[in-house]
C-alpha cells in the first residue's frame, strides 16, 4: 500500500476518489493506494459473496463485494473491504449510494502486503463500529478462516477452522460459510504436494 504524503478531508477524498481509476483508503487523513487482487484472491471473494447471497436470499441483508466503501467515523477512515455483509441501510451519500455505515460482518482476505494491516490497524478500527458483529480473515495460501464475533461484553471470540470439512456459523445473520465452498476452485500448494513434487 502506498500512502498519499498531504492529508486532505474526508470530502476531498471523495470527490479525488470518486473519479479516480485506482482506489485508494482514506486512513486518518491519508489516502492509501490499494494494490491489485491475485486471481485466488478474486475467486475466493466471489465464492464467499456467492455462498452468503444465497442464504440471504428474500432476507434484508445484503452482500457487497470490494467496491463499497465503509465509513468508520471513530478512526475517520474510508476502506474497501473484500466483503462486507450490511442490513438494510441508507448510503452516506444520498447521490452517489456507495457508502456503508451499518456493516455487520466484513471479511478480508489476506495478502502478504496486507496481512499485519489486516490483523493489527485495521481490525483495531473495526471493532469501532457499533453495528460490526464478526469480523473474518481468509487465508490464500493455505486453508485457513480465521472468525472473531463479538460477545455481550464487549470481548471477541475466536475461532479457526482449517479443514475443508469444516464449516464457520455466522450467528448474527444465521448462515454458514464451508471452506470447501470458500475455497471452490482455489488452488491451495499444500505441503503434501511440494513433497510429490521433489520426489518427481
Amino acid at each position: 500500500m502506498v500512502a498519499v504524503a498531504e492529508l486532505i478531508s474526508p470530502q476531498e477524498y471523495l470527490e479525488v476518489e470518486r473519479k479516480s481509476q485506482i482506489k485508494h483508503e482514506y486512513i486518518s487523513g491519508r489516502m492509501i493506494e490499494m494494490a491489485g487482487a491475485t486471481r485466488k484472491h478474486n475467486k475466493i471473494v466471489g465464492n464467499v459473496c456467492f455462498v452468503l447471497i444465497g442464504q440471504l436470499r428474500g432476507r434484508s441483508e445484503s452482500v457487497y463485494p470490494s467496491d463499497m466503501r465503509v465509513w468508520i467515523p471513530a478512526t475517520n477512515s474510508y476502506t474497501y473491504p473484500d466483503v462486507t455483509v450490511a442490513g438494510d441501510e441508507t448510503p452516506l451519500d444520498a447521490e452517489e449510494q456507495d457508502i456503508l455505515f451499518n456493516p455487520v460482518i466484513i471479511v478480508e482476505v489476506l495478502s502478504p502486503s496486507t496481512e499485519n494491516y489486516d490483523r493489527g490497524e485495521k481490525f483495531q478500527s473495526y471493532r469501532t463500529i457499533e453495528t460490526l458483529q464478526e469480523y473474518i480473515m481468509i487465508a490464500q495460501d493455505e486453508h485457513r478462516l480465521e472468525h472473531y464475533v463479538r460477545q455481550s461484553d464487549g470481548q471477541w471470540l475466536f475461532t479457526e477452522a482449517i479443514s475443508l470439512t469444516e464449516t464457520i456459523h455466522l450467528p448474527s445473520i444465521g448462515c454458514d460459510l464451508p471452506l470447501s465452498e470458500v475455497y471452490d476452485k482455489v488452488e491451495i500448494s499444500t505441503p503434501e504436494a511440494h513433497h510429490l513434487n521433489s520426489r518427481q
